[in-house]
């Protein structure tokens, strides 16, 4: 499958070498162009691209930047993309760390519902919570007692289905926590958040989440 990644950090890195080591053929993109990214893909075997040229083709694109960089992504950027398209935002909220003040994620919006209206398209939100390194460490056999689930959320099915079935090829449960107005369920400062467990666990912890988000996150 074609697969874009936007971002080349921690998460867009692991997640590269994930979907490579499965034999996806994966185009990796970043603000400062395919040049600064040679030594992912020496490594990878994933091609350095712009992000309109990861983007083309694409069945599935992985956006993995900085919340407060979603909007200076270029106009139509998924234009190119494969019909079905199923956008993974890997996304989060950080108003005093990194982002300032979002006032429409301030006055309620789920941060994947404010993701999907700058960029015009349904998003699933996953990985949000999950620590780089585990992405490498953590993905066991389809089956195995124990094993991480991940929660995804998202508002279109087969979108989520891809997603979902991504996930438990390169070694993660997955657990759906509903629509994108649900997705508050799994953002930072959440129960779920962070968590590495099963999917009992982190279905306990989504259920056991508060709306209300704590001044650590909040501008």
């Amino acid at each position: 499958m074609k697969i874009g990644i936007i971002g080349a950090g921690n998460i867009g890195g692991n997640l590269t070498r994930r979907l490579t080591a499965v034999g996806h053929d994966v185009s990796v993109a970043n603000s400062r162009g395919p040049h600064t990214l040679t030594d992912l893909a020496k490594e990878t075997g994933a091609t350095p691209a712009t992000i309109e040229e990861a983007v083309r083709g694409a069945k599935v694109v992985v956006v993995t930047i900085p919340l407060k960089a979603v909007p200076n992504l270029p106009s139509g950027f998924l234009d190119g993309a494969a019909d079905g398209l199923a956008v993974i935002d890997t996304g989060n909220y950080y108003p005093q760390q990194r982002d300032g003040k979002i006032a429409e994620i301030e006055e309620g919006l789920t941060e994947s519902r404010w993701t999907e209206r700058q960029i015009g398209h349904p998003v699933i939100k996953a990985f949000n919570g999950t620590y780089a390194q585990d992405i490498l460490d953590k993905p066991q056999p389809s089956g195995t007692p124990g094993r991480v689930a991940l929660p995804v959320s998202g508002d279109d099915e087969d979108a989520k289905k891809v997603v979902r079935d991504l996930l438990d090829e390169i070694g993660f449960d997955t657990v759906d926590t509903g629509g994108q107005d649900e997705s508050w369920r799994q953002q930072p400062g959440t129960p779920v958040y962070g968590l590495a467990a099963d999917a009992a666990a982190v279905r306990k912890a989504l259920d056991s989440a508060s709306q209300e988000r704590t001044p650590d996150w909040r501008a």
